[in-house]
């Protein structure tokens, strides 16, 4: 038997780059090493007992989570990114965990879920028994609030004695009135979110997504409703305890 195998001539070829290991359907989402997901990656490769960069995987992120609106978006990207990674090359489970508390404290929260007690940087973690399950409604101005911006308004404004105080109280964010005082939308829709029915309503994180605790998701439903505009978007979602969440979050 014979058969024929062809050259073939390249009419036009071009090297534009080396193709991106990380790609997002977010513009505003970087895509180079300043992602932790990046970072994420060239951490566990190393701890697998590899050299040079990452190879033979390429990451898609689709974005759901808003940028610089407090709800540890980037933080959960990395963790999802580890665990799967490390899966993928054979890393265990307590050096993954090394990698998330060495690339951010909010990486840390993401390998436990549920409700948390956190340490030091935030890191140093200690399960709580959950609290009831609740409705949530966010609610996402348009605008968003950086970590560092949010920190640097804190300094600036040197809180008082009292200030301090108050931060031993449950359910206290330090940010929230730093950060509200120059978005004097955080503190309107706080108060909103409480007429509407909310059990409680605060900035989360750095801001600048607000959330109100509902009973029910009936209830959330018609408070979203309510705060819905033009000027910012609302979404209702659930709590998880800790099964569920180490259950779904995978893998």
């Amino acid at each position: 038997m014979r058969v024929r195998a062809f050259a073939k001539i390249n009419l036009s070829l071009r090297v534009l780059g080396a193709r991106p290991e990380l790609t997002c359907d977010d513009p505003n989402c970087p895509s180079d090493r300043t992602n932790l997901i990046w970072r994420a990656a060239e951490r566990v490769w190393r701890a697998a007992g590899r050299r040079g960069a990452p190879r033979g995987v390429a990451i898609d992120l689709q974005k759901r989570i808003p940028i610089d609106a407090g709800l540890g978006g980037g933080s959960s990207d990395a963790a999802a990114a580890i665990r799967a990674l490390a899966r993928l090359w054979r890393v265990d489970e307590a050096r993954a965990r090394a990698i998330g508390r060495a690339l951010g404290a909010d990486v840390a929260y993401f390998f436990e879920g549920g409700t948390v007690l956190g340490l030091e940087r935030g890191d140093l973690l200690f399960p709580l028994i959950d609290r009831p399950p609740a409705a949530v409604v966010l609610v996402l101005p348009d605008f968003g609030v950086s970590t560092r911006e949010a920190y640097a308004w804190f300094d600036a404004d040197r809180p008082s004695a009292r200030a301090r105080a108050d931060a031993r109280a449950d359910l206290v964010n330090d940010l929230q009135p730093p950060v509200a005082r120059r978005h004097a939308d955080i503190p309107r829709l706080v108060s909103a979110l409480i007429r509407a029915g909310a059990s409680h309503a605060a900035m989360t994180g750095s801001g600048s997504t607000v959330f109100g605790l509902f009973a029910s998701e009936r209830a959330a439903d018609r408070a979203a409703r309510e705060l819905a505009s033009s000027a910012r978007q609302t979404r209702v979602t659930k709590t998880l305890n800790r099964p569920a969440y180490q259950r779904l979050a995978g893998p």
